[in-house]
């Protein structure tokens, strides 16, 4: 290898160690204010449905400082996602054609809205629709409901995270159809072999029981059908600039 392909390699190395060191750095400052706030906000949790509705108990000394942990960790990787992105950003540019650097940047405050919208879609419609229906069956097979405060947030986060994720699936495919990668016609032909990564992807993102997975798997695929349309869009303006560009010439 010549030392003119070192040289490069040596200065891609160092930058993603600068960003991975400020993406630490913002993390950690962001755990700091979510170990501040962390009891305000389990109060908002405990205070909306369905959390209002039962009683929290702890079966275990370290339950407490472990749900403590885990809403400062939750907050923190919530609230350092635009920075880490733009980091991730500032790395990844070099690479890209300018086509590419545009498409991108214009995609990722969209990608922060659709994280936000996730969150809110599973908090406040997904989860309280899952656990009304686990509770009746719970109430039908005469069950006294007794829950933990660690198992609460894990069936919580295990409902909401897979969402919020989920719903950066139409970003992701309109920036691959923008730069070329995807196109509609392929998204199409692909979608029985998509559906069956949708269930696997469900049942392993959800908490092990039928009823989870199913209720994952419903915005899963609505959101796949969504990413389809907004590719052919996507598409179809690509195909109208190059056209553009042809008849200029």
């Amino acid at each position: 290898m010549s030392k003119r392909t070192i040289m490069p390699l040596l200065e891609h190395i160092i930058e993603l160690r600068r960003q991975l060191i400020w993406i630490i750095a913002v993390f950690a400052v962001f755990t700091a204010v979510g170990l501040a706030l962390s009891p305000v906000i389990l109060d908002y949790i405990k205070s909306t449905p369905p959390a209002s509705t039962l009683e929290w108990n702890v079966f275990s000394p370290f339950d407490g400082i472990r749900m403590y942990m885990s809403v400062a960790l939750v907050f923190a990787f919530a609230a350092s996602l635009p920075v880490t992105l733009y980091l991730i950003w500032g790395f990844v540019k070099k690479g890209l054609h300018q086509h590419e650097r545009s498409a991108a940047l214009r995609y990722i405050p969209y990608s922060v809205i659709c994280l936000l919208l996730g969150l809110s879609f599973g908090y406040y419609v997904v989860l309280p629709m899952s656990f009304s229906f686990i509770t009746d069956v719970s109430e039908k097979m005469n069950l006294v409901e007794t829950y933990g405060v660690t198992q609460y947030f894990s069936f919580m986060i295990n409902i909401v995270l897979p969402i919020a994720v989920a719903f950066e699936l139409p970003i992701i495919v309109m920036f691959l159809t923008k730069i070329g990668l995807l196109t509609p016609e392929r998204l199409k032909k692909s979608r029985r072999y998509a559906y069956l990564i949708l269930v696997i992807v469900a049942n392993v993102i959800s908490p092990p029981d039928f009823v989870s997975a199913f209720i994952i798997l419903i915005p899963l695929v609505a959101l796949y059908e969504t990413s389809v349309f907004l590719s052919r869009a996507v598409h179809r303006r690509r195909l109208e600039l190059i056209e553009g560009a042809s008849t200029a010439v």
